[in-house]
């Protein structure tokens, strides 16, 4: 029981840190100004149920996809930091953003539930590269199968937990409006889409700095 704990806290705690849905909510919450609020509660359940499969996947295949692909984590990091940089860069020069923040018009989602919502906004290359490397670094467990599959079961918890958290967190975000209101809720989203923006510099960086050190 205390290693299937253990394999609960090491995915929710790896993961929370980096995909962390508290700072994202802002920008989730402007990016679906224009749906209603039942059309954005169901963006942030796809959203989570997107966010999970993504990183069970990353999780328990992904370290064998780069294999099959040849494709390095350092590869996937200078690759994904670029998007997320791009993303980060058209939402912080978006000059359409306040008059988007300020309309209720409750027409149809203008942003689809996997892009950019759930990729790269809440499950970015960050988070995908520390999912496939703890599952590359799964242990031998000598207690066989059975063990193995409680390890692996507490994993999926992990993630369920994870995507949860999503759920909720974008499921009230439309709260901080009334909290911050159109104003501040603009200049959170900008100080958002900076520090996404720096996420992805740091996230290439790292990329680069791998392929330095194995020159």
């Amino acid at each position: 029981m205390h290693a299937v704990i253990d394999s609960f806290l090491l995915i929710y705690a790896g993961l929370f840190a980096i995909v962390n849905p508290v700072a994202s909510a802002p920008l989730f919450l402007v990016l679906t100004q224009n749906s209603t609020r039942d059309e954005r509660h169901v963006l942030a359940r796809k959203v989570a149920v997107n966010g999970f499969l993504l990183l069970l996947g990353s999780l328990f295949v992904g370290s064998h996809v780069l294999e099959f692909f040849g494709i390095t984590l350092p590869a996937v990091r200078v690759a994904g930091g670029l998007v997320v940089m791009a993303f980060a860069w058209k939402l912080l020069n978006d000059e359409m953003l306040e008059q988007r923040t300020g309309s209720h018009t409750g027409s149809s989602p203008v942003v689809d539930a996997f892009y950019p919502l759930t990729m790269p906004l809440t499950v970015g290359p960050g988070s995908i590269s520390v999912a496939i490397t703890l599952g590359s670094q799964r242990p031998k467990v000598p207690g066989g199968a059975e063990q193995l599959a409680l390890l692996g079961g507490g994993a999926v918890l992990g993630l369920l937990a994870m995507g949860l958290t999503i759920y909720l967190c974008y499921r009230f975000a439309e709260r901080i409006v009334a909290v911050l209101g159109i104003s501040g809720t603009n200049v959170l989203m900008r100080l958002s889409a900076f520090i996404l923006l720096c996420i992805g510099v740091q996230i290439a960086w790292n990329g680069v700095s791998s392929f330095i050190a194995a020159l």
